[in-house]
């Protein structure tokens, strides 16, 4: 599908930029065995080179932390940072161009380093000597440096802030207590409203009763009830920000039978509540191999059992997975202090800007807009002087002239709203000219919307003048008032409405205003989208079917139009009734490309080569290519089913790539026609084998069932097509919103293998006529999703990337938003789950691929940040597909940074 709701809020959250593209080495064996370790110390530079901050007053002020990357035969510098955890953003960039072989230096950063280099030579040795002591897993103890316990310490939150979810601390704690406890019998708290009353939500419920367990054990509370003191106790442990607190009571949590050490069984059980916490049903199915995993880790020894320690080292190690992570933090906090915005007073001078920046970002829809407003413009004026010199304007007034005026503009529009939506020679004129420069073509949609606008207010002109001002009027006019109009209305004086009701041209007008006002209701959001809540009776006014049916009541529109238009009052030589002028070419044009769809699809049969249904109501179709159908990642094609409906035809993102041998569409049930579809290929499916992804799978040569017939159309233009003009694309894709990008994803690596192939066979881009237009070398991917088993839907050609892209052309992102943020202990034990399995073989508990995911939504903004520094100087192509809530943050996010950075970023959205 190409749309998909999500969920609206962010998160604002340091923004992960971990890709695991081109790591293809997997870690086995115990954490202390790690063939790479880093380690702080602390270096007092020369005056010159310390960096202090004037509220800095200590001992500490000439003292900088350098976390250093050792391995077996190099020391390499991981960070530098004020020994007060201040990362100075400057000594953490010159740092990181340190590991960037092809950056020119810096004199600031080769004066920092000729002055540092003595002391890193004269501990290196010994920090190598410690490194190596401490791969004795029965001794590991990591070091409490305040970096390592600070990010800990943001993996064991109970609570979003010290203050409460309600933002007032301790009183609003003891509001909702007096609100709870007096719905009890004796008054107290229940384990089951523990959550409730600090301020988690009701999905937390069993992890809040979990926590209130621990809790209890730790002060000796037998019962499942406290009072309002002993919640005081609960409270000022929770919020308690050292980490040895938060510690203590993650590892009290999980002792479930408080003799100081954890099983492998309590293992168990907290993997499967922080899972169940956070949706993640596979992780839940697999509890008892993930905790045998940690054990392993753990407890090398074999005691069978964890202590605090254990899980000390646990948390400590977590950071040390990424180098990536740290340095997407410093990046973003460098460049907020080049986008602080700057305040104008001036009135006039900050209209100024703002008229400058939207004339920048929409000056294609705005010269059309204008085009298209001055034609219609021209249109109502030329009417209303050519009948103020008429004989009618003496009966009827100003009323014949805005009703006229108001016809003529409706016979333009009425033409003009027939070729936004004639797709074929949209997809021919963007492919195959240059006016895709100067004419927004992914505005179709909206620009037919917008005529539909303009047409519903030339009816209210045309009919209202004529019902309330010219009838009356002429009703009312005496003898010689109405002599001139004896030609046109006849001898006898009309003496009431129904004189003007029964004729043609009333019941003609009467009955397409009816159909047009059916007709634009259904298309909008609320009938369309099912949102309204309607009587059940009436549902069937609602959804797609609706609008699509309802839609096809132009033919009767149309052809009543012309008739309309032969009959008139006023009119009688044939050559001024210009309606049918108006109509003749955009009717014959779209009555061509209806011909055309109907031909293509039925001479172009397709095989369906495999299907299989997916967690989250999800169907693929992979299909055979018909010879001759060629497209572009990122098109569209319509499919038919005539075993649902042989008239109704949908369109879905083509989620394979041009390289393929076959074709593919990811459908996702939102509505009647897509239920139905997935339903009458479940019939023919079975249960998918071993190995295999999917609920239900079924491939044509393994089954004796025959798969119902399919037709397509396209394929069809779309924005996501031009991603190939641009050096560096972002692709966002919400749920199933993500299938154009996947095809591009793809596509990118086949690009890059074609260029690597012409190269080893002497050829160069420039001679591939196939590759000339590509231009993308870099790619990241952001892929938000709020159901676990979504990842299935693309996890073979995630997987496929991953291998791929030995290059790390692109960068994927999965975004798991039942996940609790990073930093909330819901998904604490997950976060370190995740971390030991991905080291240990090279695969995401989340999303079963090499990809590595985060948790809870995208900071958008830290990713335009990032993607601004990395790339100054550059055009930026967005590509967006799905919900429309976040389309209006991207493109603003897109407008402020091209206004403010080197960098331009150009937004574009899917619309369907």
């Amino acid at each position: 599908m190409r749309s998909e709701e999500g969920r609206g809020g962010y998160i604002e959250n340091n923004s992960d930029t971990e890709s695991i593209g081109s790591d293809k080495s997997a870690f086995s064996g115990p954490l202390a065995n790690k063939r790479a370790s880093k380690k702080s110390a602390r270096f007092n530079l020369p005056p010159e080179a310390a960096v202090t901050s004037s509220s800095n007053n200590n001992d500490d002020g000439g003292y900088v932390e350098i976390t250093l990357d050792i391995r077996d035969d190099s020391v390499a510098v991981h960070s530098v940072q004020g020994a007060l955890h201040h990362e100075d953003p400057e000594l953490s960039l010159l740092t990181k161009k340190t590991l960037e072989i092809n950056n020119k230096s810096s004199s600031f950063r080769s004066s920092l380093f000729r002055n540092t280099s003595s002391h890193i030579k004269q501990v290196s040795q010994e920090l190598k000597r410690f490194a190596s002591l401490t791969r004795r897993p029965s001794s590991r103890r990591f070091d409490r440096t305040k970096s390592a316990a600070a990010h800990a310490l943001k993996g064991l939150k109970f609570i979003t802030t010290k203050t409460g979810a309600a933002g007032n601390g301790w009183p609003a704690v003891e509001k909702r207590y007096n609100e709870l406890a007096i719905t009890t019998s004796d008054g107290l708290l229940h384990c089951s409203m523990f959550g409730e009353c600090i301020g988690m939500n009701k999905e937390s419920k069993e992890f809040a009763g979990e926590l209130f367990r621990g809790l209890c054990r730790k002060h000796n509370i037998s019962g499942d009830s406290i009072n309002k003191a002993q919640l005081k106790e609960f409270w000022d442990q929770i919020s308690d920000e050292s980490f040895d607190s938060r510690l203590q009571t993650f590892f009290d949590m999980v002792d479930t039978d408080a003799d100081g050490r954890i099983t492998e069984e309590e293992v168990k059980e907290i993997i499967s509540l922080s899972a169940s916490a956070n949706k993640l049903s596979n992780i839940q199915k697999q509890a008892e191999e993930y905790a045998a995993m940690i054990m392993e880790e753990l407890d090398p020894d074999n005691a069978g059992y964890i202590m605090i320690h254990n899980l000390e080292t646990l948390l400590l190690q977590a950071p040390n997975q990424s180098v990536r992570v740290g340095d997407s933090r410093i990046l973003s906090q460098m460049l907020s202090q080049k986008l602080k915005p700057t305040q104008e007073n001036n009135p006039l001078r900050k209209c100024y800007q703002k008229i400058k920046y939207f004339l920048m970002d929409n000056w294609q829809r705005v010269w059309i807009m204008l085009l298209w407003l001055g034609i219609v413009g021209g249109l109502f004026a030329y009417k209303f002087v050519q009948y103020r010199n008429k004989a009618a304007y003496d009966v009827m007034g100003y009323c014949v002239c805005i009703a006229k005026g108001g016809a003529e503009t409706l016979k333009f529009n009425m033409a003009l709203i027939l070729l936004p939506v004639c797709r074929n020679t949209i997809t021919w004129l963007r492919n195959k000219t240059k006016l895709g420069l100067v004419v927004p073509f992914d505005d179709n949609l909206n620009f037919h919307k917008v005529i539909a606008v303009g047409i519903g207010i030339g009816v209210i002109l045309h009919g209202g003048a004529h019902l309330t001002c010219d009838f009356p009027r002429l009703l009312h006019a005496t003898e010689e008032e109405y002599e001139p109009m004896k030609p046109y209305f006849g001898d006898e004086q009309p003496d009431n409405y129904w004189w003007f009701v029964k004729g043609v041209e009333g019941v003609t007008g009467i009955i397409m205003v009816v159909l047009m006002v059916i007709a634009f209701t259904l298309a909008t959001p609320w009938f369309r989208r099912n949102k309204l809540n309607l009587p059940k009776p009436l549902k069937r006014l609602t959804g797609f079917n609706a609008f699509w049916y309802s839609h096809h009541l132009f033919i009767i529109v149309y052809t009543l139009l012309i008739v309309h238009g032969i009959k008139l009052y006023l009119t009688k030589k044939w050559y001024q009734k210009t309606t049918w002028m108006y109509l003749a070419v955009p009717m014959v044009l779209y009555a061509c490309e209806r011909l055309t769809r109907a031909l293509r699809s039925s001479i172009e049969p397709v095989k369906i080569l495999k299907v299989a249904v997916y967690p989250g109501n999800v169907l693929a179709l992979h299909m055979s290519k018909p010879q001759g159908f060629k497209y572009k990642s990122g098109q569209y094609m319509f499919v038919n089913c005539a075993a649902v409906s042989p008239f109704e035809w949908h369109p879905f993102s083509i989620t394979s790539s041009p390289g393929d041998d076959y074709l593919s569409v990811h459908i996702r049930t939102l509505g009647d026609w897509t239920r139905q579809l997935k339903t009458v290929f479940s019939e023919v499916c079975q249960p998918a084998p071993a190995g295999k992804s999917g609920l239900l799978r079924a491939e044509r040569e393994n089954t004796s069932l025959g798969f119902p017939k399919i037709l397509i159309d396209g394929p069809y233009g779309a924005p996501a097509q031009d991603y190939k003009k641009y050096d560096v694309v972002l692709l966002v894709g919400l749920g199933i919103g993500a299938t154009p990008m996947i095809s591009i994803v793809k596509d990118i690596i086949n690009n890059m293998k074609s260029e690597d192939n012409n190269l080893e066979s002497g050829l160069t881009v420039n001679n591939n006529n196939k590759n000339s237009s590509f231009n993308t070398r870099k790619a990241y991917f952001y892929w938000v999703t709020r159901e676990q088993g979504s990842f299935e839907w693309f996890k073979g050609i995630m997987n496929e990337v991953a291998e791929m892209d030995e290059k790390r052309v692109i960068e994927l992102h999965n975004y798991c938003t039942s996940v609790y943020e990073e930093g909330d202990a819901r998904s604490a034990l997950i976060a370190m789950l995740q971390s030991l399995h991905h080291a240990k073989n090279g695969v995401d508990v989340v999303s079963g691929t090499r990809v590595k995911s985060h948790f809870a939504k995208p900071n958008w903004r830290q990713v335009y940040k990032r993607i601004a520094l990395h790339h100054p100087d550059s055009r930026i192509g967005v590509f967006y597909c799905g919900a429309p809530a976040l389309t209006k943050e991207l493109r603003q996010l897109a407008s402020d940074f091209s206004h403010k950075t080197s960098t331009k970023f150009e937004f574009h959205k899917e619309n369907f």
